[in-house]
């Protein structure tokens, strides 16, 4: 059915502005400022209530249904990919309609979804992580000598262990070929894995090198799991793209990843939920020691990061049941950014960093028809994004009208 929405205050990455939208076949067919006349269509008029594209969360992990990320790799793929549509459903219900996932989805859960099979947010994929021996996505103990390649085709291990440039290129052609949208690496060490401490850098340059060669030939980009400034320099000199967590970057880097275009994707709620949580939940001691080396800096990391121009995308790395936490990113970035800022973060500046602009996180013609209606102004409540979203549509098709209520 097509849909109507007329009398509405849009807000997306360009601000608040009255307007009339028309939905047909999945998309935005119309968006006026002046009111659009239809015989077709159903007219939900809003009165002045907000609407909104459907939220982005461009740093996920669908499969990690326990805190424990290593227990999680030894849990079966059937299990995991039940419990992955869960978590899925839970993030549709709070308003994002697209998601990237960082590590471990797989083209099959996005083939399910694609059938109807269950509901979620359209799926933004990287395949496998990619770590050396002994990084973040290498989940064995210091005593566990098995074969890092046991894990790596089980659906709940969230990344591969590959050493060596030959290797990194073979496994980055791997997760292309095999559905990839784009490619992650584990360039720094990590709270939750168990021998690499955060100041620890992941992979030779040589290594970051051939994954940028190579995604630039899939005409793609490489994502990079970073926290030191050391770890963020680096990468950005080597042509990485899309720079996850960057809680310990000093302004002088900032300014260089800007300058080369790079985009950062913060992820403070995670290290909030872990703190309170993580240990309770089955977080390892020795991953709970390490969480205050990048929490205590995630605040200050969002000041640096706006004052040198560095785009910022909506990210929440959260794990297992602290999932239901998402919405709480939008609470803590607003202590430091204006809340126009903290909407383009979910909306624009997360589309750009997807490479689909035009397609998601905009109130624009074209576009898929992802829309919500939370019950107040964002821009005067942003606490409104952590509550029920009222009414919810993913390319045109309503899974959400709770506007009646």
């Amino acid at each position: 059915m097509n849909t109507l929405f007329a009398n509405a205050t849009l807000l997306d990455g360009d601000g608040p502005r009255p307007g009339h939208v028309l939905v047909e076949a999945g998309r935005i067919h119309t968006v006026s400022d002046t009111p659009i006349t239809t015989a077709t269509a159903r007219v939900i008029d809003l009165r002045g209530a907000t609407l909104m594209p459907g939220l982005i969360d461009a740093h996920v992990h669908v499969i990690a249904t326990i805190v424990n990320v290593a227990q999680n790799a030894m849990l079966p793929d059937g299990l995991v990919a039940h419990r992955a549509a869960r978590i899925m459903q839970g993030m549709l219900l709070r308003g994002f309609t697209t998601v990237r996932d960082l590590g471990g989805a797989t083209l099959g859960l996005r083939l399910a979804w694609e059938e109807g099979l269950f509901e979620g947010p359209r799926l933004v994929l990287c395949g496998k992580a990619l770590s050396q021996t002994g990084g973040h996505s290498d989940l064995r103990g210091r005593t566990d000598t098995r074969d890092p390649e046991w894990y790596a085709p089980r659906l709940g291990a969230l990344g591969r262990v590959v050493d060596g440039v030959d290797a990194v290129r073979r496994a980055c052609r791997e997760e292309i070929k095999a559905g990839a949208d784009y490619i992650k690496l584990m360039a720094n060490g990590g709270v939750a894995s168990p021998t690499d401490p955060i100041a620890f850098l992941g992979f030779s340059r040589d290594e970051l090198l051939a994954a940028v060669e190579e995604a630039e030939s899939a005409q793609t980009y490489v994502a990079a799991h970073l926290y030191t400034d050391a770890a963020i320099r680096r990468a950005v000199e080597c042509g990485v793209r899309s720079l996850e967590h960057c809680n310990l970057i000093t302004p002088d880097t900032a300014r260089l990843a800007a300058a080369r275009g790079a985009i950062a994707c913060p992820t403070l709620v995670t290290y909030q939920a872990l703190r309170e949580e993580g240990a309770s939940l089955g977080l390892p001691p020795e991953s709970v020691a390490k969480i205050d080396d990048v929490r205590l800096a995630g605040l200050n990391s969002l000041s640096i990061m706006r004052d040198a121009g560095l785009t910022m995308a909506f990210g929440t790395d959260l794990l297992g049941d602290m999932h239901r936490r998402q919405s709480e990113e939008f609470l803590i970035r607003r202590e430091v950014l204006d809340a126009q800022e903290v909407i383009r973060s979910t909306t624009c500046h997360a589309a750009k960093l997807l490479c689909m602009e035009g397609q998601i996180g905009a109130i624009t013609p074209g576009a898929h028809a992802d829309l919500i209606i939370p019950d107040a102004d964002p821009l005067r409540d942003m606490a409104t994004l952590t509550r029920e979203i009222r009414f919810i549509m993913q390319g045109g098709r309503v899974v959400k009208d709770a506007l009646a209520a």
